[in-house]
């Protein structure tokens, strides 16, 4: 790996750090470290990190802001690639807009509103990426990407870039082609936006907001929803009714506001948190013959 690091390093391709503690880039502050940590300028200096990791042979993945993330304590074999700063542009024409991949989908939401533009709403106070957005098509109040993505540009890892529709992303339920069918890094989205009324755009934005922050507990270090819904019924639901709330396995705790958020309550491991997962699952199908699955990614060595 010291061979990567050093061609990465000398390709000048942006921030380059050996062992980087990924649990300063999740949002539920927990992780162990990166072996490779990359966090690229640009598209272009993107490319070449992901040349240089393909013809190394080495595993990679990439992450946005780490918001439904969870890294296990070995942390991550190969190399860890961050769309950030280089990769958060964006571009608006009329009532269509390209975001970069690591452009904030909560700072897009506060900037489209502003400028009469619907469509986002749903996505008020969502924490992460656009890139993340698309990947898992993040959604809310009855409505997600896939309803106003019209394409995304995507890296895939064998090193080549294509435009794909939403319809080649095969979206479903927090589902889309990029996670397992065939892995790639979105490394911008183009969206369909409506023209409306400003004001009562930014309302219901705003409405959104205060929803998520009266219901769900931001105010701790947490991954977002751990699970998903098992429709017809809701993860949150299921969890409460069956006494969980509350319910702690070191230092993660499920959270008394939401049932289906585990927050880190300051010294918690992904240990913690995998047996505190475990835990709901087995207690869930016992009381409601109802098996859970897990939103959340969970990466690293020892998952």
């Amino acid at each position: 790996m010291e061979q990567i690091l050093m061609k990465l390093q000398e390709a000048e391709v942006g921030k380059v750090v050996h062992n980087e503690p990924l649990a300063k880039h999740t949002t539920i502050k927990i992780g162990g470290p990166a072996e490779i940590f990359v966090e690229p300028n640009s598209i272009e200096d993107l490319k070449k990190t992901m040349d240089i990791v393909t013809e190394s042979g080495v595993p990679w993945r990439a992450i946005g802001r780490g918001s439904n993330l969870l890294v296990g304590d070995s942390g991550i074999n190969g190399v860890v690639i961050k769309l950030g700063k280089g990769l958060d542009h964006l571009e608006v024409d009329g009532d269509t807009i390209t975001a970069g991949g690591g452009y904030s989908l909560i700072k897009l939401t506060t900037v489209i509103s502003k400028q009469g533009l619907s469509g986002l709403q749903f996505a008020g106070g969502i924490p992460g990426s656009v890139g993340g957005a698309v990947y898992m098509n993040a959604g809310a109040h009855g409505s997600d990407m896939s309803k106003i993505l019209v394409k995304a540009h995507i890296l895939f890892e064998d090193g080549t870039m294509e435009w794909l529709t939403a319809e080649e992303l095969d979206f479903s339920y927090r589902t889309s082609l990029l996670q397992k069918k065939r892995p790639g890094i979105c490394l911008e989205a183009v969206l369909k936006l409506d023209k409306g009324n400003r004001e009562e755009i930014v309302a219901e934005l705003q409405k959104n907001k205060d929803y998520r922050r009266e219901t769900q507990p931001w105010d701790h270090p947490n991954c977002g929803s751990v699970f998903r819904n098992p429709l017809p019924h809701y993860a949150g639901q299921l969890i409460q009714e069956s006494g969980l709330k509350g319910y702690q396995i070191g230092g993660a705790k499920i959270s008394e506001l939401h049932g289906n958020f585990i927050v880190n309550t300051g010294n918690a491991t992904a240990k913690d948190v995998l047996d505190l997962i475990d835990f709901v699952k087995k207690t869930i199908y016992e009381k409601h013959a109802v098996k859970m699955e897990t939103e959340v990614e969970i990466v690293g060595v020892n998952e």
